[in-house]
C-alpha cells in the first residue's frame, strides 16, 4: 500500500508543472474518460505517456537514438510535452519538470537493459529492454502481471496547485505472457 500511496503523491506532484493548462477545461463538464483523450500516434520510438487532467498536454518518453538508430547509452529516454490544445506543439520539458515531477534517471545494467527511475518516485523500477523483435520497450508491474507499460493517466478533481485531489491513477500496458491489456486503477486512501 506504502508504494501505491507513494505513486500517487510521486504523480500528484506532476500538475505543479503546467498549470497554464487549466483553461483547457471546460467549466461545468464531466470529465473525459483517459480513453477519450487524444494518443500521441505520430511519435517514432514512443515508449509510453502520461496524461492528467486538468487537459489534455501529454508527457512523451521516447526511445531516444542518434542517427545511426544508436541507443543513447548515457541517456536512453528522452521526455517531452505534447500540448494538443496549441495545435499539438512539442516542447521540451524545463529545469523544475526534468528534475522534480516527469524526468527519468537511467542506469545500464548490462546487456542492453536500462533500470529506469521517475525522479518524482524512485522506488518504482521500470526497465528499458528489446523484445523478440529487438525493439525497445518499458516493462513494469501492473496489476502483479509483468508488462509493457504504454499510458500512466492521473484523474484529478479539484484541489489547490500543489494538492491536487487526485482520484486515481491509471497504469495501462499489454500483459507479456498473454498480450491482453491491462488496466489498473489505484486510488488514494
Amino acid at each position: 500500500m506504502k508504494f501505491i500511496l507513494s505513486i500517487l503523491m510521486a504523480f500528484g506532484l506532476t500538475l505543479v508543472s503546467y498549470a497554464a493548462g487549466l483553461s483547457d477545461k471546460k467549466t461545468g463538464t464531466a470529465a473525459a474518460e483517459p480513453d477519450d483523450f487524444p494518443v500521441p500516434n505520430d511519435v517514432p520510438g514512443l515508449l509510453f505517456y502520461i496524461q492528467r487532467d486538468p487537459n489534455t498536454n501529454t508527457i512523451c518518453y521516447q526511445l531516444n537514438v542518434d542517427k545511426q538508430g544508436r541507443i543513447s547509452e548515457k541517456n536512453p529516454v528522452n521526455t517531452f510535452w505534447i500540448r494538443y490544445p496549441e495545435g499539438g506543439m512539442r516542447k521540451d520539458l524545463n529545469y523544475l519538470q526534468r528534475k522534480f515531477a516527469y524526468g527519468i534517471n537511467s542506469k545500464a545494467i548490462g546487456n542492453a537493459v536500462y533500470e529506469l527511475r521517475s525522479v518524482a518516485y524512485s522506488k518504482l523500477p521500470l526497465y528499458l529492454k528489446r523484445d523478440k523483435r529487438n525493439e525497445y520497450h518499458v516493462y513494469t508491474s501492473i496489476d502483479k502481471k509483468e508488462c509493457i507499460l504504454s499510458r500512466v493517466f492521473i484523474r484529478i478533481d479539484g484541489g489547490t496547485f500543489w494538492s491536487p485531489n487526485v482520484l486515481y491513477i491509471e497504469l495501462k500496458g499489454t500483459e507479456i505472457a498473454t498480450g491482453k491489456t491491462i488496466i489498473q486503477r489505484i486510488k488514494p486512501s
